[in-house]
């Protein structure tokens, strides 16, 4: 049986930010608030490297639109459901063999001082 190495390749989206309504406390339903999502993706890059082909890649540009668009809807009260809408987002690109992302809630409702709260959850296809 024919052993097949993981991908080391990957696409990068570091801080793409988004206003939305998520969180378990009223308030942060109602006024928003900013969250950062960092995505990274695993994808064979060679095929589109050598050939200079978009068709066989990931178009960056449309994967953050899509994360975007996805943060946005429908609030939750977990960024741990936030972190798992954007890794499905991630994998719907035929491309993308793995994806790991990080939602960071940097206003977070703690008492304590902090710079930031965040999920990193890893998901592959199944």
């Amino acid at each position: 049986m024919e052993h097949v190495a993981k991908t080391r390749d990957r696409i990068t989206l570091t801080g793409v930010r988004v206003r939305a309504h998520h969180g378990v406390f009223d308030f942060e339903r109602e006024a928003g608030q900013e969250f950062v999502i960092d995505v990274s993706v695993a994808v064979d890059l060679a095929a589109a490297a050598s050939g200079d082909d978009l068709a066989r890649t990931v178009h960056y540009g449309e994967l953050a639109e899509a994360i975007s668009a996805a943060v946005e809807r429908d609030p939750v009260d977990l960024i741990e459901t936030v972190a798992e809408r954007v890794a499905s987002v991630a994998l719907a690109f035929p491309a993308v063999e793995e994806v790991e992302v990080t939602v960071h809630k940097p206003q977070a409702p703690i008492t304590v001082p902090f710079t930031d709260v965040a999920v990193t959850i890893v998901r592959g296809r199944a």
